[in-house]
């Protein structure tokens, strides 16, 4: 390559390193809980159990505003069996509520209303707990059947509202290490001041960090933060 080859072409030229699609773990543990004004209320909630003011209940909120994470602290409290929504009619009701409580993952869309009718059913009669987590509240989930609607709307619910610039920061941190990334604080506030106030846009800006770090070979500064993240997204 001659000396007059544009410094653009000869970073071109250079073989890409591949980011490895390897799995991380989330940490679903209590400690690891980031509790802010905006989900305070369904921590307490969570936490109040079995002070309950009814046997069924429904956390509420956009995609990873930490409704699995609280769910998991409770199942992990009382025991409960954790199912999704659109699967509960591939499973024995009964066996599903054998321990007496029971989480229902991501309900509305796509959930067996037969099967949530028995599941409704049987669980009042066995005084047995349920906890549904949900993008949407209850009275707007995609069910007919009147006797399943009216219970869904009487159904107490928590909602988890977007966190505020602490809480996001929290966030943040917490994703990276689960990630066993370690970020300074300068990328960790220019990731909050540039993207999306939601854990979701959270989890997203963590992911493409570290894959194009992994890819460069180069550790996660604000520097590369900036080059992906500089236009807000």
């Amino acid at each position: 390559m001659s000396a007059q080859t544009p410094v653009s072409s000869r970073i071109a030229s250079r073989p890409r390193q591949l980011a490895l699609a390897l799995g991380h773990a989330e940490s679903f543990a209590r400690e690891d809980f980031l509790a802010g004004p905006g989900n305070a209320a369904a921590l307490a909630l969570i936490e109040s159990w079995p002070d309950w003011p009814s046997r069924a209940l429904a956390l509420i909120g956009p995609e990873g505003s930490g409704k699995t994470h609280l769910a998991t602290i409770w199942a992990a409290a009382a025991g409960a069996r954790v199912v999704s929504a659109d699967k509960i009619g591939a499973f024995d009701i009964p066996g599903m509520l054998a321990t007496g409580t029971l989480v229902i993952e991501d309900a509305g869309v796509t959930t067996d209303e037969r099967a949530l009718f028995h599941l409704l059913n049987l669980a009042r009669e066995e005084q047995a707990y349920l906890l549904f987590t949900a993008r949407v509240v209850p009275s707007a989930w995609q069910i007919s059947t009147p006797d399943v609607v009216s219970r869904l709307r009487a159904m107490p619910t928590a909602l988890l509202q977007a966190p505020d610039d602490a809480l996001l920061r929290g966030v943040i941190v917490k994703l990276a290490a689960d990630r066993q990334l370690i970020l300074d604080d300068s990328v960790v506030s220019y990731l909050a001041s540039r993207i999306e106030r939601s854990f979701a846009a959270a989890r997203a800006a963590v992911v493409a960090l570290d894959q194009e770090a992994l890819r460069r070979g180069r550790s996660p500064s604000r520097a590369l933060a900036a080059e992906l993240f500089r236009d807000g997204g």
